[in-house]
């Protein structure tokens, strides 16, 4: 991660107008000090650092309608890229993706894809948010409680404050936990278990999250989402 100043982060304006003293808490620059250590140890972290906000860039602060919350990225090699359940063109799908599809598939009708890269998604205002915005190769959940969390809360935060009518997807207890302080007498939440192979069955494949919030967002005024994905991505 980059020193804390506004010249130095590669991040989306709109983001940092509302982000930028978040880099100067004790928080981040403890997070930046773990990065650093862990590297200097020999560490692989996911995603590169040049992605770790790609989120946020690919998804400005005026364009989001919907909210995908997942927890930490990917530990796979090749896998991660900074979009929550996203994976990179040409990288193997995982299963709780797969499950995604699923039930995308039951709920639109759409055909499952053959690729897992979700940038279709973002570019239209889907932000595929992370709690713990970084990984280390085959370590899940090895960056939790280093920083980020705040981090995202705060990301969450200012959505709720500045967006109107944006759909909040909130699967499983973890992003259910972390979605509490939307403000929902403007927002959408929309609850399910997560999509991971233990759980999808339990509701998450036929919970119609995806009709639902292109509903919402056309009787507010905004175009839905297209959920189906370009051959290649």
């Amino acid at each position: 991660m980059e020193s804390p100043s506004k010249a130095s982060i590669d991040l989306h304006p709109e983001w940092l107008a509302v982000l930028a003293d978040e880099f100067e808490k004790p928080h981040m620059k403890a997070l930046k000090a773990f990065l650093l250590e862990r590297k200097q140890r020999g560490a692989v972290i996911y995603p590169k650092g040049a992605d770790m906000f790609a989120a946020l860039n690919a998804t400005p602060l005026s364009k989001v309608k919907v909210v995908i919350l997942g927890q930490d990225p990917y530990h796979g090699p090749h896998q991660a890229h900074g979009l929550s359940f996203s994976v990179q063109p040409g990288v193997a799908i995982p299963p709780s993706l797969k499950n995604i599809f699923k039930a995308i598939e039951k709920d639109l009708g759409y055909p499952i894809p053959k690729h897992g890269h979700l940038m279709h998604w973002a570019h239209q205002g889907v932000l595929l948010l992370n709690a713990v915005l970084s990984v280390e190769q085959g370590q899940a959940g090895s960056h939790q409680n280093k920083g980020w969390e705040p981090f995202t809360d705060r990301v969450i935060e200012a959505v709720s404050r500045q967006c109107d009518h944006v759909v909040f997807m909130l699967w499983g207890a973890h992003a259910q936990k972390k979605g509490q302080a939307v403000d929902t007498s403007k927002h959408l939440i929309l609850k399910a278990p997560h999509p991971s192979p233990l759980s999808a069955h339990r509701g998450f494949l036929d919970c119609r999250h995806f009709s639902k919030a292109n509903a919402w967002l056309e009787a507010h005024g905004q175009s839905p989402i297209d959920w189906s994905l370009p051959e290649t991505a």
